[in-house]
């Protein structure tokens, strides 16, 4: 396996010009993960010790941080992250935080899973980033209150063990934990400052709330969909495709560079589990002069299983939801959408049910993980 890079030490003061032309970073292999702390999926930051130069919510942002040299406010320096006030020590004699003090934020996950990579961005946080990191991840059903997550009860599992970090930099972290999280705590040593925080992994949905629910979304991202692979990925992710929620811009979409062959593009999914799917929409929101012209869906069952289109090769329109009923349920464990001959697509959704295997299968696994 390849070594993760890792980043240490200040960056450059800011020069002017392009303020991420020296911003270290590197390819993470768990980034083709889904990002389990994404706000789309519901993740929120709950609490903070201290806030006191910039807002924890920032930490779950989508977009890159930004900077503005000039911009200040009452309290100094107004930074796109989360920022603490700088610790001091007990008395003139020690004036220096101990080896101990850290500030803390509490993370919850849009969609409880496994968690393979960390990404903990200090971009722009040149000499005011924290010394070292480290994160922890728990598993508490419900909706439960920050006294509650930091009560004596919560067992905490270290992920990130206290590692330096780099300023203006993305530091990234492999985890190696298979166990179902819905909550972090991110603690930066002693105090600074944080970008944004992505917390890649496979969601885990929990099988009795899918019971009752009984026909769902089985590709979705939040119930336990994946989108393994893909033909093409030049303007964005193919995880979009199966985000909670109509795309709101082009770019939350799934959109490949043009073809000048006569190929054609598609996306690979894993369902949930073995599903009965009984109908599906292909959505093109905000792709105008960019749809996709046909598209075809497929689905087959394990992973030796046999491709069976379950939609033929269909006409779609620009910037418009398509809903399909299929004419007999299709079991399956996999999917696939084929786009034709390039393009994009907003949404897939598949609604169905799970089978008696594929439910038995998640429980199984849910149990495994510790939900």
């Amino acid at each position: 396996m390849t070594a993760i890079p890792s980043f240490t030490g200040d960056a450059n003061p800011y020069g002017g010009g392009d303020p991420y032309a020296d911003y270290r970073t590197a390819d993470f292999p768990f980034t083709q993960h889904a990002d389990l702390a994404d706000r789309r999926l519901g993740a929120g930051v709950l609490a903070a010790n201290d806030e006191f130069f910039a807002q924890r919510e920032n930490l779950l942002v989508p977009e890159p941080a930004e900077f503005d040299p000039e911009h200040f406010g009452h309290k100094g320096k107004i930074m796109d992250g989360w920022e603490t006030r700088r610790r001091r020590g007990a008395s003139a004699g020690h004036p220096w935080p101990t080896a101990e003090d850290h500030d803390w934020a509490l993370v919850r996950l849009g969609a409880p899973g496994v968690i393979r990579g960390i990404v903990v961005d200090t971009a722009h946080f040149r000499g005011n980033y924290p010394q070292a990191v480290s994160v922890e991840g728990t598993s508490v059903p419900g909706s439960p209150s920050p006294e509650e997550l930091l009560g004596d009860d919560v067992k905490w599992t270290t992920l990130v063990p206290r590692t330096p970090v780099g300023g203006h930099a993305a530091n990234g972290f492999s985890v190696a934990v298979e166990q179902r999280f819905t909550h972090l705590r991110v603690n930066q040593h002693p105090d600074g400052g944080i970008a944004r925080l992505r917390v890649y992994g496979e969601v885990v949905p929990d099988p009795a709330w899918l019971e009752t629910l009984g026909t769902f979304d089985v590709v979705a991202l939040e119930n336990g969909g994946q989108a393994e692979d893909a033909s093409n990925l030049f303007y964005s992710p193919a995880s979009n495709t199966i985000q909670p929620g109509r795309s709101r811009k082009m770019d939350d979409g799934w959109e490949t560079r043009r073809r000048r062959d006569q190929g054609h593009d598609w996306i690979r999914y894993r369902l949930a589990s073995q599903a009965r799917i009984r109908a599906l929409e292909i959505d093109t929101a905000y792709l105008k002069g960019n749809s996709a012209g046909w598209a075809s869906v497929s689905v087959k069952d394990g992973e030796e299983g046999e491709w069976r289109e379950i939609l033929p090769r269909t006409r779609l329109q620009p910037d418009t939801n398509h809903r399909f009923v299929l004419p007999e349920p299709a079991v399956g464990t996999h999917a696939r959408v084929d786009i034709f001959p390039d393009g994009g697509i907003s949404r897939l959704r598949l609604f169905g049910s799970l089978t008696q295997d594929g439910a038995r299968r998640l429980a199984a696994r849910h149990q495994e993980l510790g939900g």
